[in-house]
């Protein structure tokens, strides 16, 4: 009987202890540093993930610990080499080894090969020879490198200058221009209009094309570095708006003969020559050439021999802009059909054309966005892309973009598109090199990521390559939900996001902060983990919070009428749906109208002070960071597309210069400002406060030294601390 008592006593205490566990699990709180990236745990509430995962021929990679695994679709995982292997092969090369599995490129569609870079040396490494196949010395002033898989060249700038390294060391010097202010290589138009890059090798590499930019006439932008024993000027050249802008012609550097003629793009000097691509026979050149007022756009076809203009394809034309984003795409079986890509029906959609600019087909159409094209079908007779159409699994996400499916259509035919994704989220792919097989990265808002391997033909997932388990599992965490208001206009319908705090008390009043953006290219309500809530969201809401976001017309993913409806007066359609997001948050019973907050970042800076300024009896607090103060004071690229010239648009610069408005403060504002930003100039936020010292207001303020436009590293989770602090100081209590 005493046994059993003893027995029962052990089975209540052992009950009771993992009970307590499991409450103190419950309740354990997560900080700053582990939900900002910086932060010292970020990443152990990362969702898992398989470390760069990618191609290499049919066979994906990826490296686990210091081993690198793989395997065909639908055979056994092997491990491929290990470092110990890797650094075998760097001796016997006569290179030095290294420390860790460097971050590696595929440098060839098929083969075993991977590039990576180490201790200035480009290194080509086949890792089923176990052989070093390439070597290519670098220096520390190189950069911009462009590799040519067909010669095995490699493009790279050195100052201001292009050169060719052939892979038995020859150094070619492509330019020599000598003058400051005259950059060769490198991306131009403020990296505006997809342009990432400024060299384009010929297909089979007999030929480099590369940007010439002239900007001797932009002023030169006064950054600082504070480093130096005394501080020293770092000039940037920053066009402003309605002031003069770069001039960019495109040269074409025949490899054989070493000359290089230069596309005869005309007049003016002062347009966007975006998007180049070559021709399959690397005879012609494309170009999308867009007007500086950015309303016209022409696909020019130019003689990659001789420079001339070969022929003016076809023309767009909007009243507000017209944003070319995506080089023509020729067809793998027919080099005289492309694709392109275009908002002219109001939607981004696929189109087929001929080479004499003849449209033959309309390939994708409908209420919402493809927002990738993939690639093509092993047969080449089959474009595959992402997009925001809607799919059957999930019909009530109709013209909401939030979700992404996968889909392919046919070429040769007006057959209806085929999806090729089944779970419900948002999908992207990595498609093979042969287009039979994808990488297939899903997330939802309760699936941190699954990774599957799909064979394109039946759209069948072979195998699942990851599950990522919950990071949070063990937290009481936020609760997150997704809903759709209307907007300003009585119609149209706005995503919404609500992140409340885990015990939410309906009869309670808390305190609600709006994060905003509100801005083009930027969607933050998406159909991903957690709905695509930040870690500050969920921070804040577990210190008992509401935080909200709306994705106001003006924002992305929802056609071009939404995007362009905020087109030369910024700030006013935007700010009018944000207060619509606030009437709904007062309808909810544990909203605290009187304790509104405001925060957001860039653009979501100058939509922060501009609320916190037209509407001081909704918004109590603000933190704006990185602020738009003056679109006059803006980059002409960006500035001009939404706003147009100051001189052809007087009215809408003067109803968005913030500085006009500082004597409306009322609550209380930080504002954030990195102090070397080469995006929005520190210039915007200093002017803001003279503009308050003249209308006696009283804003906050903090400089990050040494930061650019965002706050980055170790310092960031510092920067959401100081966020935090100034909410609780003025709005928690």
């Amino acid at each position: 009987m005493m046994i059993m008592r003893i027995k029962s006593s052990l089975f209540i205490s052992l009950c009771l202890i993992l009970l307590t566990m499991s409450i103190t699990a419950q309740d354990k709180q997560l900080s700053l540093h582990d939900l900002i990236p910086g932060g010292k745990t970020y990443s152990r509430f990362v969702p898992r993930d398989l470390k760069q995962l990618r191609w290499c021929g049919d066979e994906y990679l990826y490296v686990k610990g210091d081993s690198v695994l793989g395997a065909k679709p639908g055979k056994k995982e092997e491990v491929l080499f290990s470092l110990e292997r890797l650094n075998g092969a760097l001796t016997a090369a006569n290179l030095q080894t290294v420390g860790s599995l460097p971050s590696f490129s595929v440098p060839y569609e098929r083969g075993s090969v991977l590039a990576f870079t180490s201790k200035q040396h480009r290194i080509h490494y086949d890792y089923k020879k176990n052989k070093v196949v390439a070597d290519y010395a670098l220096k520390n002033n190189w950069a911009n490198y462009d590799f040519c898989p067909a010669t095995n060249n490699l493009a790279f700038t050195e100052g201001n200058n292009v050169h060719i390294l052939s892979p038995d060391g020859r150094n070619t010097i492509v330019t020599r221009e000598t003058q400051d202010g005259i950059v060769c290589g490198q991306a131009v138009h403020q990296r505006e209009f997809g342009i990432t890059k400024g060299t384009f090798w010929s297909p089979k590499g007999s030929a480099l094309a590369f940007y010439r930019m002239d900007e001797r006439m932009v002023t030169a932008y006064p950054l600082v570095n504070i480093d130096t024993r005394c501080a020293t000027p770092v000039p940037h050249k920053y066009p402003m708006a309605g002031m003069k802008s770069h001039e960019v012609t495109v040269g074409v550097y025949q490899v054989a003969t070493g000359q290089t003629v230069w596309l005869e793009t005309g007049l003016p000097k002062e347009k966007y020559l975006t998007n180049i691509a070559w021709s399959p026979d690397e005879k012609s050149i494309y170009i999308a050439e867009l007007n500086r007022e950015q309303n016209e756009m022409h696909l020019v076809r130019y003689s990659a021999l001789t420079g001339k203009k070969e022929a003016d394809l076809f023309t767009e034309t909007d009243r507000c802009y017209v944003e070319p984003q995506h080089p023509v795409l020729f067809l793998p079986n027919d080099p005289d059909k492309f694709i392109w890509q275009s908002e002219a029906d109001g939607y981004n959609h696929l189109y087929l054309y001929d080479t004499t600019g003849k449209e033959l087909r309309k390939l994708t159409g409908g209420e919402w966005v493809v927002t990738k094209v993939l690639g093509f079908s092993k047969d080449g007779n089959k474009v595959i892309f992402e997009g925001t159409a809607p799919h059957p699994v999930s019909p009530n996400m109709q013209g909401t973009g939030m979700q992404r499916y996968i889909w392919e259509t046919d070429l040769r035919t007006d057959d209806i598109m085929n999806c090729l994704s089944w779970k419900v989220g948002v999908h992207r792919w990595l498609l093979s090199p042969s287009g039979e097989y994808a990488i297939d990265y899903v997330s939802s808002p309760s699936t941190p990521r699954d990774i599957d391997l799909v064979r394109i033909k039946d759209a069948k997932v072979i195998s699942t390559l990851l599950s990522a388990p919950d990071p949070f599992k063990s937290y009481r965490m936020p609760r997150i939900k997704v809903g759709h208001i209307l907007a300003a206009d009585g119609k149209t319908r706005l995503n919404y996001r609500l992140t409340l705090p885990p015990d939410l008390d309906e009869t309670k009043k808390y305190p609600t902060i709006v994060y905003v953006y509100g801005g083009p290219k930027v969607q933050l309500v998406t159909g991903d983990w957690q709905n695509g809530a930040r870690g500050w969201d969920l921070y804040m809401a577990q210190r008992g919070y509401v935080m909200f976001t709306v994705d106001s017309r003006g924002s992305a993913n929802r056609g071009h009428a939404f995007e362009s409806v905020i087109h030369r007066n910024l700030g006013i359609n935007e700010m009018a749906d944000q207060v619509k997001g606030v009437e709904f948050l007062k309808s909810l019973s544990y909203v605290d109208a009187d304790r509104i907050g405001v925060h957001g970042w860039s653009y979501g800076g100058f939509m922060t002070t501009n609320l916190m300024l037209t509407y001081p009896e909704i918004f109590k607090v603000g933190v704006a960071g990185g602020p738009v103060i003056d679109w006059s004071n803006y980059e002409i690229m960006y500035g001009e597309r939404y706003m147009d010239r100051p001189q052809d648009n007087p009215e809408g610069y003067k109803n968005a210069n913030l500085k006009l408005k500082a004597g409306n403060l009322k609550g209380h504002l930080l504002m954030i400002h990195g102090d070397i930003d080469p995006v929005v100039v520190w210039q915007h936020s200093l002017g803001f406060l003279k503009a308050c010292v003249e209308a006696d207001t009283y804003p906050d303020y903090f400089v990050y030294p040494r930061h650019e436009h965002n706050v980055t590293g170790k310092d960031r989770p510092h920067l959401h601390e100081k966020i935090t602090r100034y909410f609780d100081d003025y709005l928690g209590n």
